[in-house]
């Protein structure tokens, strides 16, 4: 069992020649509307890869809510803990993807997200005890993570999305750390400018037993036991990254509840985040286990 503390959101997405600077308009395509939230989607990906799911999370009182909370039970996520509050609209994501480079740019509403409360972790008790793996991340509020993170008792996995100051005592709770490169950037409070100083930082951190940097188009970064090694990408087109990190998350939570070594862990994380990065979109993007395992298998 996997458990989901997180958000769940409407993707707005449009596709753009280029990301607008600052006072620039831009003309973009068509508009497209797509199930996302780093917590629905990682928790999807999850559940494509073959994992047993369930979700903490709070969407609005209103037809989006409705629509993202079926959208996951179809996606045989368990959505019994996934609450509706009538004071909030659901949460939805702005997003502009770069039609050459496939990269995003992603403003958050919360909306429902933000009445994510410690009490609702408290009443999901049982099913934080019981997960093997609980992934979190940070697009609800900072004392519900933390209080999500103390009620489990397996692995739990943080990825540090949006960046923001993390305390010591939620990173004493974390046994896995995934942020991106700038994620890692922001919590160091300096510039990582080359992959040389993108470890030093992630040797740096105190708490989580291993810290796990994805780079994107350059793989990953593993440090565990203060040991270093990079797991390298695997080769694919990329058409939207939109999703890409959250694929990442679902597939390390994935392998390490079947028990795998991390680093073999990290290498099918790797897989997972490629092919999500073919196809256009959050949720509809993300690869079955099926489909992973080919790329595993493929003879490049």
């Amino acid at each position: 069992m996997i458990a989901v503390v997180g958000s769940i959101n409407l993707d707005l997405v449009v596709p753009v020649p280029h990301h607008p600077s600052p006072g620039e308009t831009v003309l973009g395509g068509a508009l497209a509307e797509h199930p996302g939230g780093k917590g629905a989607n990682q928790a999807v990906a999850a559940a494509r890869l073959g994992a047993q799911v369930a979700m903490v999370a709070m969407v609005g009182a209103d037809a989006v809510g409705e629509r993202l909370r079926k959208a996951l039970e179809q996606e045989g996520v368990d959505v019994d803990r996934v609450l509706l509050e009538h004071g909030l609209a659901s949460g939805q994501a702005l997003i502009a993807v770069n039609t050459g480079s496939g990269e995003n740019s992603i403003i958050v509403s919360p909306g429902a997200n933000s009445a994510l409360a410690p009490e609702h972790c408290a009443a999901a008790g049982a099913l934080l005890r019981d997960a093997s793996v609980t992934l979190l991340q940070q697009e609800v509020p900072a004392e519900t993570v933390e209080a999500a993170a103390r009620l489990a008792a397996g692995t739990v996995l943080l990825n540090p999305a949006p960046a923001r100051p993390l305390s010591a005592a939620l990173l004493e709770m974390v046994d896995v750390l995934v942020p991106n490169r700038e994620e890692l950037a922001a919590l160091v409070g300096q510039p990582l400018p080359d992959l040389h100083a993108v470890a030093d930082a992630a040797r740096t951190l105190r708490g989580p037993a291993a810290v796990v940097v994805t780079l994107g188009a350059d793989g990953a970064l593993l440090c565990e036991e203060g040991a270093v090694h990079l797991v390298p990408p695997l080769p694919v087109t990329p058409v939207d990254t939109t999703a890409a990190g959250d694929a990442f998350c679902g597939a390390l939570a994935v392998a390490l509840a079947e028990g795998r070594p991390l680093h073999e862990a990290v290498r099918r994380a790797n897989a997972t985040a490629a092919l999500a990065t073919t196809r256009a979109g959050a949720q509809p993007s993300l690869p079955t286990r099926a489909e992973v395992e080919q790329l595993l298998n493929h003879p490049f």
